[in-house]
């Protein structure tokens, strides 16, 4: 077959060019005077084998998350030196990851002066301080239901709870409380021992259902729930006077920004000022919750919230130094 030969007309052309856009009628700004949001003012900056932490800080570029980390870093030390409140929230793999130590120093420095955590943590923790060893293997124990099934940590948490329900405790205060007094080996490693001897709060906020030591027969729902809701009351008390102040949630995807979220509008209801305090997320992935709950609906009024995202086993230490390094 022949090609087909198809003629426009000049008439024709000359329509087709007023529809398009004429680039000659652009008007263009010097690019010296338009704004940019990089500089090389904040690029990263080299460092020398074996120089300090601190150069290694300071040499982070002030872009984005490098940016944000600083920023954190910042309003913490500025809370610790107005002895502000620092909160920190804490998912149970934070404690799995082996980072028990700088939050208790944390605590003993009195730089955080409340720590929250969800019904893992506490297992996590006892089980430290009782044979330093925990994190089972849990595809391996669901398919022959050895999974949760340890004797020795249900009995001395829900005893604690239990006997805490009975003197009008909350599980924290309770759980901390019996590893101090049992003198369990590697007791220096619970967050829960060290918030009691320090009587800095750590509240423990449970889900029914959701924690091993609920399908042993030791475990009670009227305490473990009593306990929980009176950990509630002391961390809203913690929350009212976070004006000024941080809050931190490390990994928990659920419990602990919702907790967070109530305990806020709780502390606003009873007339507390929480206008203006800084709230982080750390997380390896981000989720909705620990967004809308931490960083953007209880900083809308004059907050700031940041996102961190990376594993913890690596975050919480540079946090953990920079914070030192400043303080």
């Amino acid at each position: 077959m022949g090609r087909v030969r198809i003629i426009i007309s000049e008439q024709t052309k000359k329509d087709m060019a007023r529809q398009r856009i004429d680039f000659t009628k652009i008007k263009t700004v010097p690019l010296n005077v338009r704004k940019c949001k990089v500089s090389i003012k904040d690029f990263a900056k080299l460092t020398q084998k074996g120089s300090s932490f601190r150069s290694f800080y300071e040499a982070l570029p002030n872009i984005l998350v490098g940016q944000n980390f600083k920023y954190v870093v910042d309003a913490v030390v500025d809370a610790y030196k107005k002895k502000k409140m620092v909160v920190f929230m804490m998912g149970a793999h934070v404690i799995k990851c082996g980072l028990s130590p700088l939050v208790i120093d944390l605590m003993k420095k009195g730089i955080v002066k409340t720590v929250a955590l969800n019904g893992a943590g506490i297992i996590h923790d006892t089980e430290i301080a009782m044979i330093g060893r925990t994190s089972e293997d849990v595809g391996e124990g669901i398919l022959d239901g050895s999974f949760g099934m340890a004797k020795e940590t249900a009995a001395f948490i829900n005893e604690a709870i239990n006997s805490g329900f009975r003197k009008g405790l909350g599980i924290g205060e309770a759980l901390g409380g019996e590893i101090r007094r049992k003198k369990l080996p590697h007791s220096a490693l619970s967050i829960l021992a060290a918030g009691y001897e320090l009587k800095i709060p750590v509240t423990v906020h449970v889900a029914i259902g959701t924690d091993i030591i609920h399908q042993h027969p030791s475990a009670n729902g009227e305490a473990i729930g009593e306990g929980s809701l009176l950990d509630f009351r002391n961390f809203i008390y913690s929350v009212s006077k976070l004006e000024g102040g941080v809050a931190i949630n490390f990994g928990s995807a659920v419990v602990l920004p919702e907790v967070f979220l109530k305990a806020v509008t709780v502390a606003r209801n009873l007339g507390f000022r929480l206008d203006k305090f800084t709230s982080a997320n750390f997380d390896m992935i981000s989720q909705y919750r620990p967004y809308q709950n931490v960083l953007s609906r209880p900083t809308s009024s004059g907050g700031k919230g940041y996102n961190i995202i990376g594993h913890h086993e690596i975050m919480i230490p540079l946090f953990y130094r920079a914070i030192i390094e400043h303080i």
